[in-house]
């Protein structure tokens, strides 16, 4: 079953808002290990500009590899089928008119 795009950005925005919540988080435990010390608000300001970047990726990808998917899945093409079937004696076939 396809995937529509609308579904593709509320999975992603789902995705990274929890993903938001575990980088700040960790911001705030990794940050003094390596002798950085932000503020709260230092530390939402920069999740908020990585949480943007990080929707914008996870839709591109997902689009991408669903292009890949439906690509991939396709029938392969077939002869089309003329409207109207003619022999070569002269004569049109009995369901079709003559195209003379």
């Amino acid at each position: 079953m396809k995937q529509s795009r609308a579904m593709s950005l509320v999975e992603s925005v789902a995705n990274v808002t929890v993903g938001y919540g575990v980088a700040v988080a960790t911001q705030i435990v990794v940050f003094p290990i390596f002798g950085l010390h932000t503020t709260l608000a230092q530390n939402l300001k920069m999740g908020s500009i990585f949480t943007i970047v990080s929707i914008g990726r996870s839709f591109a990808l997902r689009r991408l590899f669903e292009a890949i998917r439906v690509k991939a899945t396709k029938p392969p093409l077939t002869r089309r089928r003329l409207p109207y079937s003619r022999d070569f004696s002269g004569e049109a076939d009995r369901n079709q008119r003559s195209i003379r």
